[in-house]
């Protein structure tokens, strides 16, 4: 590994500018700023979610992808880094294919909630959607990796669906929406 961080305060972003993978300077409000903070509360998140103690194999898929998080924001803290592939969004895509044959078919819209650890991963997914949104923003104004936004929009989904699975291995029924 390169460089430690040895000193953890700079004061180089005292004026409201942060500094790039690349040595750019930015202004904190960015859209890429804004899309990497997005990515890191959705990683940190995600470490709130671990905590409350997942059983395997959910427990190292969250942690693979606590990485794979990790690689987004190095890509985007890089412009023109590509570190996430199609393959990322594969591997998710048969996690929640896996995930989802165990569970019944859905008729209803669900309600956010359930178990401890199925709400923490419902707010989760609401993060991931906000993430996806700022990398919109930024893919509007630069260019970026598209397989960040499939893996992203792919991520939405297994969370929403790993939620229903902690529900049900916890077993604790699902609300269903009620139209008034």
């Amino acid at each position: 590994m390169g460089h430690r961080l040895s000193k953890i305060y700079t004061r180089t972003g005292d004026t409201g500018v942060t500094g790039l993978g690349d040595g750019q300077r930015i202004a904190k409000n960015d859209a890429r700023v804004e899309a990497i903070g997005t990515v890191d509360e959705l990683n940190s998140l995600l470490g709130v979610l671990l905590c409350k103690s997942p059983e395997e194999p959910q427990r190292t898929l969250l942690i693979r992808i606590q990485h794979r998080l990790f690689d987004l924001g190095g890509e985007l803290s890089i412009p023109g880094h590509e570190l996430l592939s199609a393959a990322d969004s594969e591997e998710l895509e048969r996690h929640l294919d896996e995930l989802n044959a165990e569970l019944p078919m859905l008729k209803e819209f669900i309600l956010p909630g359930g178990s401890e650890a199925a709400a923490f991963c419902h707010l989760a997914r609401a993060v991931c959607r906000r993430a996806e949104r700022r990398l919109v923003d930024l893919a509007e104004q630069q260019d970026i990796n598209p397989a960040a936004l499939k893996y992203l929009n792919r991520l939405s989904d297994l969370l929403f669906v790993l939620a229903r699975s902690l529900n049900r291995a916890e077993q604790h029924p699902e609300t269903l929406w009620q139209r008034d």
